[in-house]
């Protein structure tokens, strides 16, 4: 089964189940794990219950699709995501955000946490992504182009929607939440980066350093959704301090850092359905 036949079954084998057509999706990352409950659920689908569809192995992340209403406006969230280290093929791990433009999804918001590269971060730190480099994992366009989805050579120039940009700097000036800038760098993963590495990623101008969403986000660039992103700074990266890394800091900073974190996310939802949902 090729790539384009494997959405296609995994959207038909939920499309009767998907209570309405949904106008934003986020994905949540560590720290977001339980912000689905703050909406008006309607809906859940669990992915194991999707023909098809990749299961995430991570601790944490339950592994599932929420509907519901924020404030009137149609939300999807995935609770949970997939990831290359994983063991999949990169097709697979974009699979989801492809699902959630078959849905009907416009907007999308990732979030995720991350290393901080950048000496001026501090771990608790949210930074609004304003560029990423991926070229340290495959291509999820490579192959046969899925022309059902978008073009062959998709422009990459502003993969962060400008305008979704300037709300994430609203919400956070009216939640006074202070809210960093920079550009993201996807690694493989699982293993945390090496000193050396850090120092690469910063020769390349990176700021942040994770494994995942750069490749969500050509994703859905490809099939033209309007893109912001958060990572939540979990950590200085290896090398920035002297500290060893572990999943199990990262879910307890991510924990601590919970309540902004929602907060800000809450603001962006309701400006973006202010804006273009009403």
């Amino acid at each position: 089964m090729n790539t384009e036949e494997k959405l296609i079954k995994c959207f038909k084998s939920i499309e009767d189940k998907i209570p309405f057509n949904p106008r934003i999706a986020v994905v949540l990352g560590s720290g977001l794990g339980d912000y689905a409950s703050q909406m008006k659920i309607q809906k859940t689908i669990r992915y194991a219950d999707i023909d098809g569809f990749p299961l995430s192995t991570v601790e944490g992340h339950k592994g599932q699709f929420v509907f519901g209403y924020m404030d009137r406006i149609p939300v999807v969230m995935m609770q949970g995501r997939v990831h290359y280290y994983e063991g999949y093929d990169m097709s697979d791990v974009v699979l989801p955000v492809r699902l959630l433009k078959l849905m009907g999804c416009e907007f999308l918001i990732l979030t995720n946490a991350a290393g901080g590269i950048n000496p001026d971060f501090r771990s608790g730190d949210l930074m609004m992504i304003t560029d990423h480099i991926a070229s340290f994992v495959p291509n999820c366009l490579r192959g046969k182009n899925i022309d059902m989805l978008g073009e062959r050579f998709p422009d990459m120039s502003q993969v962060y929607d400008v305008q979704l940009c300037e709300i994430i700097r609203e919400s956070a000036e009216k939640t006074e939440i202070q809210i960093k800038e920079g550009t993201y760098i996807q690694l493989s993963g699982p293993s945390y980066e090496t000193p050396g590495e850090v120092k690469m990623c910063a020769a390349l101008g990176a700021d942040a350093v994770g494994m995942s969403t750069a490749c969500e986000a050509v994703a859905a660039n490809h099939m033209k959704m309007r893109i912001c992103a958060i990572s939540f700074i979990s950590n200085p990266a290896a090398g920035i301090c002297s500290k060893k890394l572990s999943h199990e800091d990262v879910q307890s900073a991510a924990r601590d850092a919970q309540d902004r974190f929602t907060k800000l996310v809450t603001q962006i939802i309701t400006e973006i359905g202010l804006r273009y949902c009403s």
